[in-house]
């Protein structure tokens, strides 16, 4: 891996650019994952937008559906995408109107809806899933494998202390 502390061009002004040798070590990390995390994302919004003509917050929806093909709740779509249910149903109705989501009543109860991919849904997230990977894939080709493998355990192993301690704090309340 390369060095933590080498300086970025200076012509990079990002989140963590504002750092100083004062700063804690906790902080250079989560904003140097931070910045990483916002340059990916702005190119593959910009990406989808001028290839697919589709947002971000709608290709995410869309990629939810697919991994769940008899549908979910808008619910919990909103849980599954830490956004708020008018944020889902604005994404909903778009791409409704588009004919690549359809709402279905839930046969219990008729105030409760699924949303599903249609099978035009279906084959234009193909192929831009497809795509996508591909766009990530050249994003990160200077990552060697080996430091790929490392990065992802080491997430991992974040992902999980963090969820734990957030099991903690639940269990106090």
């Amino acid at each position: 891996m390369q060095n933590q502390d080498a300086p970025e061009p200076a012509d990079e002004l990002d989140l963590s650019s504002r750092l100083t040798q004062e700063h804690h070590q906790s902080l250079k990390l989560w904003l140097r994952m931070l910045s990483c995390t916002v340059r990916i994302e702005t190119e593959i919004r910009t990406r989808l937008r001028s290839t697919f003509d589709i947002t971000l917050p709608r290709f995410d929806l869309m990629a939810q559906l697919e991994r769940y093909p008899k549908g979910l709740r808008m619910g919990e779509l909103s849980k599954r995408m830490m956004v708020t249910g008018g944020n889902i149903t604005g994404i909903t109705d778009q791409l409704a109107l588009e004919n690549l989501v359809v709402r279905v009543p839930d046969p219990k109860d008729r105030r409760v809806y699924s949303v599903r991919l249609t099978p035009a849904g279906r084959r234009a997230f193909a192929e831009m899933a497809l795509v996508h990977e591909q766009w990530v894939a050249e994003l990160l080709k200077d990552i060697s494998s080996e430091d790929k493998g490392t990065m992802i355990a080491l997430l991992s192993q974040m992902k999980q202390h963090l969820t734990e301690s957030d099991e903690a704090i639940d269990s106090k309340e």
